[in-house]
């Protein structure tokens, strides 16, 4: 079965579990998803005695299932991730030019309406604050404002592309920020669905352990594929 058909599979599953109940996965996905495909291998040989000791009948099967979920989940999140990373190396190649359109587009109004007091107070009151978002909706106000009295600044040699520049700037660079911040300040949806579906996945594993563990406490060769090599090591 697709990857993507065992996301879809279990996604309701995965979403019914509660929030207190959903676990961090401890080790490398890929090595976890790995190990549990080994492990319904190595399971199977001893079905017969696993499920006499009380496994559930078709959780080899659904460790299968739910590791392709998880597999699918993890591949949603990591582009998430490469994507917000992208835009976060855009952001910090293109936002000093930023920063010096919108001082420009200031200076630009300071001289354009320079005999104009009522627009001055304005231009400060734009060119209060700081920081990437008050960057950004500055580049707006500015390109507002010089729209709004656009013989001034024909005035003084600026015409509609000057403010147009600004205005594109603070779409362009919203959308940087908004994708650079991504999920920072709080969870992403996709690695909590990463996670739900390790929780999944993780339940099955710990219980064929858990059994394995038990019939094979005296068969030291058959007891080790009950293991994490992971841990192990």
């Amino acid at each position: 079965m697709p990857q993507k058909t065992d996301f879809e599979a279990h996604k309701e599953e995965a979403l019914a579990i509660k929030e207190d109940e959903v676990k961090v996965p401890y080790m490398p996905v890929g090595i976890y998803i790995q190990e549990a495909e080994d492990l319904v291998k190595w399971a199977e040989r001893d079905k017969e005695k696993l499920v006499a000791a009380g496994l559930p009948e078709g959780i080899l099967e659904s460790i299968q299932s739910k590791a392709g979920a998880l597999r699918e989940a993890q591949s949603i999140w990591m582009k998430e991730r490469q994507e917000r990373d992208e835009a976060e190396l855009e952001w910090k190649k293109r936002s000093p030019e930023a920063y010096e359109y919108r001082d420009e587009m200031l200076a630009a109004m300071r001289y354009a309406f320079r005999h104009r007091d009522d627009l001055l107070v304005k231009v400060s009151a734009i060119a209060e604050g700081s920081g990437h978002a008050d960057m950004i909706q500055d580049l707006n106000d500015a390109a507002v404002l010089a729209r709004e009295n656009a013989d001034l600044m024909m005035a003084i040699g600026k015409d509609e592309s000057f403010w147009e520049k600004g205005a594109q700037l603070s779409d362009e660079m919203a959308d940087l920020r908004a994708k650079a911040n991504g999920e920072k300040f709080e969870e992403s949806q996709n690695k909590l669905m990463r996670d739900r579906m390790y929780t999944l996945l993780k339940r099955d594993v710990d219980e064929v352990k858990a059994c394995g563990k038990y019939v094979f406490r005296k068969d030291k060769n058959r007891l080790q594929g009950y293991f994490s090599n992971y841990n192990r090591k």
